[in-house]
């Protein structure tokens, strides 16, 4: 399988401007969601490994299906405003886009099928006959500090693109930066100054894209 020029996306505070895990954390009160809130925002921000409170969050909420279900919904309320037309016309300009994030893939898939996006790169949840939670796939490789950028090397290996650019608002989508032609930071809904600092571009919004590639 071979594309020539693939675009990744980070999804939460990028494609949307919700963080999916600080949600769930509203549905179980704001003591919880405080807790999650500084947790997200250490882990984003490079000051903790992602891997140090990436099972301690779900842990705590212990987040049904119904609720990953509603989070899945917010997702599309909540889309950065230019994403529809942005990809859209990346699309038609050849480019595969491919959402790459440390978010759930049962809450990630509608906003990708509402933008058009048939790739998705994120962690399953396990969950009971029930609808409970169980756990997620502890090896998939997002749940880790470098982890994204161990999925970039495997999409430029099953790919073979001539360009890969990445785009995201944490330490951890700049941690693609080594395997990609381009890293251009969001700033929009969370501005990490370590982002803004060591991104070849940092945008507010998506349609800024459009003007940026051509110098590829």
């Amino acid at each position: 399988m071979t594309a020539s020029k693939i675009i990744i996306f980070d999804c939460d505070s990028t494609l949307s401007s919700i963080e999916g895990i600080d949600e769930l954390a509203c549905i179980a009160g704001d003591e919880v969601r405080q807790q999650i809130e500084e947790m997200t925002n250490a882990a984003m921000e490079g000051k903790i490994p992602l891997e140090s409170v990436f099972a301690k969050r779900l842990e705590i909420i212990q987040p049904t299906l119904e609720q990953v279900t509603q989070i899945g919904e917010l997702y599309i309320q909540r889309v950065e405003p230019s994403a529809l037309s942005a990809i859209a016309t990346l699309k038609q300009d050849g480019w595969l886009p491919i959402i790459l994030s440390a978010g759930y893939v049962q809450a990630i898939q509608p906003l990708a099928e509402y933008l058009g996006i048939s790739s998705i790169e994120a962690v399953p949840l396990l969950f009971n006959s029930d609808g409970s939670y169980q756990d997620f796939d502890r090896s998939y490789p997002t749940t880790r500090s470098g982890g994204k950028l161990e999925i970039v090397k495997k999409i430029r290996h099953k790919y073979s693109p001539s360009q890969i650019v990445a785009i995201g608002d944490g330490v951890s989508d700049l941690e693609t930066k080594p395997g990609v032609n381009m890293f251009i930071g969001f700033g929009r809904y969370a501005v990490r100054d370590k982002v803004k600092t060591e991104s070849s571009y940092f945008i507010q919004d998506l349609a800024e894209i459009l003007s940026i590639i051509p110098d590829l």
